[in-house]
């Protein structure tokens, strides 16, 4: 339990350093997606929703962007997206890492490992 709470607060601490860069990628994703939704007709939800799938490079596929323009914004919502992606899991990564290196002795998990 220890370690749980541990990682939660340095996840959250991690996060809080990160947001407004996190911020400035989420408002960048919906802005181009708000974009493609007016040159492709669609309503603002369904702008929102489809970038946000486009970013998290799910794709449903159940809305695609038809014009060239279109698609090309679509390639950089998506390596937008990976860039948000990637600095969540480092934040998380970081945290679990400080988390554990506190709580358990690196010389015992050697132990462990080479028992196996």
């Amino acid at each position: 339990m220890e370690f749980t709470i541990k990682f939660i607060r340095l996840f959250f601490f991690g996060f809080e350093l990160a947001a407004p860069l996190l911020l400035t990628l989420a408002f960048l994703i919906i802005l181009m997606g708000q974009i493609v939704g007016v040159r492709e007709s669609w309503g603002r939800f369904n702008s929102i929703y489809w970038s946000l799938i486009a970013a998290t490079t799910v794709g449903y596929g159940d809305i695609r962007p038809l014009k060239s323009l279109s698609k090309i914004l679509s390639i950089f919502i998506a390596l937008i997206g990976i860039i948000f992606t990637g600095i969540m899991l480092a934040v998380a990564l970081n945290a679990a890492t400080i988390s554990f290196k506190s709580i358990y002795d690196i010389s015992e998990i050697k132990a462990r490992i080479e028992e196996m």
